[in-house]
């Protein structure tokens, strides 16, 4: 690391946006658990360490802890919300439950003017504990509107009770910017260029020059970008691209992206395996267990692969994303669950292949930078994304072939439509979900009842929050023409129009 920004995860569900404010500000960060062991700081030599948010309070006795004065000793620290109380109450201050919680957009008042940031910011709050005496030697910098220290200075020590690193405050970076480039003098030289360098110097070090490389793609921006890479890094004879026709892909898109990696000069096989992922569906409901199985299944077609070439690769690459592993198991702290993607957690003891996952602990607009420096088009990087388990968790309830043709085609209509008006662009990830309920209709003056689909789209810049996309009247009322009319089986459309939270993007 030698230089960068060590994150420390007390458990909050946006730590990860930490490191990702860092990446954006050209600065190197790495995002470990709070109880990362000090001697394994000490190796990194980070220039700052930031003590992320978390859900309990420090006056727990389960509540996480660790030695800020140690930690101090390597480079200056920064607490956010959970690490500005552990702060205060390791360093003399007190700590106590607010009779006010603040939860949400608050107002802070800077008493102390610090870069660009306003004397009154609006910051995004999410704590029932306050600091109600800050530490001897501390300067109060900023208060909340109840009057509580909201951001405070010591030395070689800095806090603020509110969250700089979420969307939602403003003037959040600058917050972020004084403590690296201000306290901490770190210079800004984490670029496209130097970051896929870096990565493919990783891969070298990590596959020995004998072996070989399997790569699942999927079709998506992720695993494209991780094939490239590993083409690139290690030589297109020793990485073996698969593109698997699961059944669960979007109407003509397995001609059309294995067409596409071809161009891209990547050595790929296409597998036709719909019958096996439908037959390992059938009759499966749960969401989890969907995706288990996709995953299972996914598996299992690669091992058959493996095993009829020579020579046999010993690696698998996938195109896992930051925001997959923090929502799958929470690797890095205490934060809760979200949800399993196929691609996390590891492969099967008895599968001989080591798991290869370059892309990691990089967020979306990062594969995509480093996706241009690999000279990879606009239009295969800036494809909506689309997730591992395919169109079955767009199916909700049981999946079979008929209830995916017609998702598709009503699927198709919505994408083609946002690509003529012009939406497509605007949109972080838009679709079509068939929802497990009919409801009564009238077409061709006949009754009818027939299926329901949703229309969902977003906008994000990171997929860990989002806000539903506000489409004009007449977009949504043409689109739902098209659908009911050309769409055999389908006689009412909706549009969701919830934001990540309290849902999140997918359905299932």
């Amino acid at each position: 690391m030698i230089g960068g920004v060590l994150v420390l995860d007390f458990g909050s569900q946006v730590t990860q946006l930490i490191a990702r404010r860092l990446r954006e500000m050209e600065v190197y960060s790495e995002l470990h658990p709070f109880n990362f062991p000090l001697e394994d700081i000490k190796k990194m030599k980070p220039a700052a360490i930031i003590l992320s948010g978390g859900p309990l309070s420090v006056n727990e006795e389960s509540s996480p802890k660790r030695d800020i004065q140690e930690l101090r000793e390597i480079a200056p620290v920064m607490g956010i919300c959970y690490g500005m109380q552990l702060m205060a109450q390791q360093y003399g201050g007190i700590v106590e439950k607010a009779k006010v919680r603040e939860y949400g957009k608050q107002y802070v008042n800077w008493t102390d003017r610090l870069r660009d940031i306003p004397g009154e910011q609006k910051v995004w709050m999410s704590h029932g504990d306050v600091v109600k005496v800050p530490p001897p030697g501390f300067k109060v910098l900023a208060v909340s509107d109840e009057d509580h220290p909201a951001a405070m200075i010591g030395d070689d020590l800095f806090a603020v009770q509110f969250h700089p690193e979420v969307s939602h405050t403003e003037y959040g970076l600058e917050v972020l910017k004084y403590f690296v480039f201000d306290v901490c003098n770190i210079e800004a030289d984490w670029k496209a260029p130097n970051i896929a360098e870096d990565l493919m110097t990783r891969i070298r070090e990590q596959v020995p020059e004998d072996e070989h490389v399997l790569v699942g793609l999927s079709g998506g921006v992720d695993s494209t970008v991780a094939a490239r890479l590993c083409t690139k890094a290690l030589g297109h004879e020793r990485v073996h691209c698969v593109f698997i026709n699961n059944g669960l892909l979007r109407k003509g898109e397995y001609e059309e992206v294995l067409n596409r990696y071809r161009k891209l000069g990547l050595n790929v096989t296409g597998v036709d395996a719909e019958k096996a992922f439908l037959k390992e569906l059938k009759g499966v409901s749960d969401p989890e267990k969907k995706r288990k199985k996709i995953g299972h299944a996914f598996i299992k077609v690669f091992d058959h692969c493996v095993s009829k070439m020579d020579p046999r690769p010993k690696w698998l690459a996938q195109g896992t994303l930051y925001p997959d592993v923090i929502e799958s198991v929470s690797p890095r702290g205490e934060s809760v669950t979200i949800k399993t993607h196929h691609n996390v957690g590891g492969l099967p003891e008895k599968m001989n292949l080591k798991l290869l996952e370059p892309l990691r602990e990089l967020f979306k607009d990062e594969v995509r930078a480093i996706g241009r420096e690999l000279s990879i088009p606009d239009d295969s990087l800036w494809r909506h994304p689309f997730p591992g388990p395919g169109l079955a968790i767009r199916v909700l309830g049981a999946v079979d072939k008929e209830s995916l043709d017609c998702l598709r085609e009503g699927d198709a209509i919505f994408i083609e439509e946002l690509k003529e008006s012009g939406h497509y662009e605007k949109i972080w990830q838009a679709f079509a979900v068939l929802l497990p309920v009919q409801t009564v209709g009238v077409q061709g003056d006949a009754r009818t009842y027939n299926k329901v689909l949703a229309l969902r789209a977003v906008v994000s810049s990171d997929a860990m929050t989002a806000d539903w996309y506000q489409f004009p009247h007449d977009f949504l009322q043409r689109v739902s023409n098209r659908i009911t009319n050309e769409v055999e089986g389908v006689n009412r459309v909706v549009y969701d129009v919830t934001s990540k939270p309290p849902g999140t993007i997918e359905w299932e």
